[in-house]
């Protein structure tokens, strides 16, 4: 079994179109799951996000769409976007980071539009991951600290945006470099 790195972000729409990607990948791979702060990556690398910069803004939400329209995967835009991931990102570490709670909250937000940073939509995600104490759960010192980590790891390994695989020290950045990573796994076997 070999064992991809996948780093993303809730706030990523494009992370959540790739988790449908995920049954290309060959059989004998398995996927080690490390949400991270897409904002910190980009604060490193002096760059503004999509959403900060009005008409790439306009287009990614469009190309979203378009992309959830053709692979036909249900997909709402949340009332607000961007919002703050903080909580379901350390939510997601706080339930070590299985892929059950990862597709259960990428779920909530693309596919329900629900927002993660206001009461309800928080509220509703925890009740989705089955998290009793969601607050306390957020607030513990390690996974705090884990969420950083994960951030510190992406950086010193070159990431620059979400979502990335690492396949053994390649990166494969972007939905669109799915195909791209498909192919490399198949000619390590």
């Amino acid at each position: 079994m070999k064992t991809v790195d996948w780093y993303f972000d809730f706030v990523s729409p494009f992370s959540y179109l790739q988790l449908f990607r995920f049954a290309e990948l060959p059989d004998d791979v398995e996927i080690a799951f490390h949400p991270l702060l897409f904002a910190g990556l980009l604060g490193h690398w002096g760059q503004k996000g999509p959403a900060e910069i009005p008409p790439k803004r306009l287009f990614t939400m469009r190309h979203v769409a378009w992309l959830a329209r053709r692979d036909a995967i249900p997909y709402t835009l949340p009332p607000a976007f961007p919002f703050n991931p903080i909580r379901v990102l350390r939510l997601c570490i706080a339930l070590d980071n299985r892929r059950d709670v990862v597709e259960a909250i990428f779920r909530c937000i693309w596919r329900d539009g629900l927002l993660p940073d206001d009461d309800i939509g928080w509220r509703a995600i925890a009740e989705a991951v089955g998290a009793e104490d969601a607050d306390g759960l957020v607030a513990e010192a390690e996974v705090k600290a884990a969420l950083i980590a994960n951030g510190e790891r992406a950086l010193a390994r070159g990431i620059y945006g979400v979502p990335t695989f690492d396949a053994g020290g390649e990166l494969f950045w972007g939905v669109d470099a799915t195909d791209f990573l498909v192919d490399f796994l198949r000619d390590l076997a």
